[in-house]
């Protein structure tokens, strides 16, 4: 299912992300996608994330599928050129699934092959134009598709709590202009920014997902603050982190805090996107402290 048509209905939309493994047995993340992700609407598949190769996001997807679960094929511009990411757009239609997130990528220099050739040859905006194209019926060289286009649910990134709040808001602008159907954001640690941000954003009239991370400590979040564009974790946070580092260590820490941003924002958004990075099995506790589930 689209989840496009859940935010039509005005559902309020849960989706977290997993990691392919470097390697082609799936059977622990599936195990962890049955037990721990239940209450989830569907289940986000990174594509070669910080540019560290492994499996296919697209394969990881249709297995996750193959289990009954909702899955989102993130795609990047990094590794393929228009031929290729049309073409895999297609096979994601072909295997029945149609939620999308639709990124430019890490630059190759940042992952654990630096000598990889980068491709680029699209960006996210012209990616998510060239999938409305295809769902026109036509490719991105004006030829005819056969048979019935697909439909996708095209989604989109943009960080809300960014120094550029403007730049951002223009980045969602041509975004939505291309295509896109709803976004998702950078991780929100300072919700007065992303308050601020989503009054501006009305305007653009798409759901917007509040993504989040399980902060795994201290370390974490400086490495995040000094790292990650569109990232600030405020000192307070930090120093939550570093009180109790027992609690913190089993992630106790970590959900009450993202659990008090969620509340905190919950009216300004129309879903939210979790980034476990590996505690997948925290996501339960995530979901209930914050109210989501009961």
């Amino acid at each position: 299912m689209r989840i496009t048509e859940l935010f039509d209905r005005g559902e309020f939309v849960l989706t977290t992300e997993v990691g392919p493994p470097k390697g082609f047995h799936l059977d622990h993340l599936l195990h962890e996608v049955k037990e721990y992700l239940g209450d989830i609407t569907a289940v986000n598949v990174t594509d070669n994330q910080s540019s560290v190769m492994r499996l296919g996001s697209l394969a990881t997807c249709k297995a996750i599928k193959d289990i009954g679960v909702n899955s989102i094929f993130q795609i990047t511009c990094r590794d393929r050129n228009r031929l290729a990411l049309q073409s895999d757009l297609l096979s994601a239609a072909y295997f029945g699934i149609d939620n999308l997130l639709l990124l430019t990528g890490d630059y190759t220099t940042l992952g654990d092959t630096p000598q990889a050739k980068p491709v680029f040859d699209l960006d996210s905006v012209s990616l998510i134009h060239a999938v409305k194209q295809l769902e026109s019926g036509i490719d991105l060289g004006g030829n005819e598709l056969d048979g019935d286009p697909p439909k996708f649910a095209k989604g989109a990134v943009v960080s809300p709590c960014s120094d550029s709040v403007d730049v951002q808001l223009a980045k969602m602008e041509r975004k939505v202009a291309a295509g896109a159907e709803y976004f998702q954001t950078q991780a929100v640690f300072e919700p007065e920014k992303f308050f601020e941000f989503m009054e501006k954003a009305k305007q653009f009239n798409v759901p917007v997902m509040l993504g989040v991370i399980i902060l795994k400590n201290a370390g974490m979040a400086n490495f995040m603050n000094n790292n990650i564009a569109g990232i600030n974790v405020p000192p307070d946070i930090i120093e939550e982190l570093k009180a109790d580092p027992e609690k913190t260590k089993a992630g106790i820490t970590g959900v009450e805090i993202t659990a008090r941003i969620i509340k905190e924002c919950r009216d300004y958004c129309q879903g939210v996107h979790i980034m476990a990075l590996g505690w997948e099995k925290l996501v339960p506790d995530l979901l209930r402290e914050s109210n989501l589930v009961s």
